[in-house]
């Protein structure tokens, strides 16, 4: 069921129009208040945990929410996964977590980015990192096959330290 799943979410993903990624340089903010908009144009927004989801995913299609649910179960994974779609310049994000989460706060408090919501890229390479990762795949093989596949034609990848 978990691969049918990860499956028809990957087809909804791919299919989807989303807009492209991009815009300004993003400073880090010393004091955030949530919701919070980005110099990058990213909403950022805080819920008590993983199983709150944040305000911002009530407008997206249900599909974009269960792939920000699956980041949140595997974001010890897309720690190690870079990103190709140009937001470590321009977001200064610095793995594929970055996209849609910023942080995960000692109290297990999760600080959203809405980055992943705009951006085909980020979702192909969470929803196939996380797929790969179910069906057995290791971290470092997942992050071979996915700079395999975006090393052509796309941004410079986030400078994601390697495994």
């Amino acid at each position: 069921m978990k691969k049918s799943l990860a499956s028809t979410v990957l087809s909804v993903v791919l299919v989807a129009v989303l807009s492209g990624c991009g815009g300004g340089a993003n400073e880090a903010a010393t004091e955030l208040h949530y919701p919070h908009l980005t110099e990058s144009g990213d909403i950022q927004e805080m819920t008590a945990g993983a199983a709150v989801m944040p305000e911002f995913l009530k407008s997206q299609n249900e599909n974009v929410a269960l792939i920000y649910k699956a980041v949140a179960q595997y974001s010890d994974l897309l720690e190690d996964i870079p990103c190709y779609c140009g937001c470590g310049e321009s977001a200064g994000h610095r793995s594929s977590k970055d996209c849609f989460i910023k942080e995960v706060q000692e109290d297990g408090a999760i600080v959203w980015d809405d980055h992943g919501t705009k951006c085909n890229v980020c979702m192909e390479i969470a929803v196939e990192s996380i797929t790969l990762s179910r069906d057995g795949k290791s971290s470092k093989d997942i992050r071979t096959m996915i700079d395999a596949k975006y090393q052509e034609g796309y941004a410079e990848p986030t400078n994601t330290p390697t495994i």
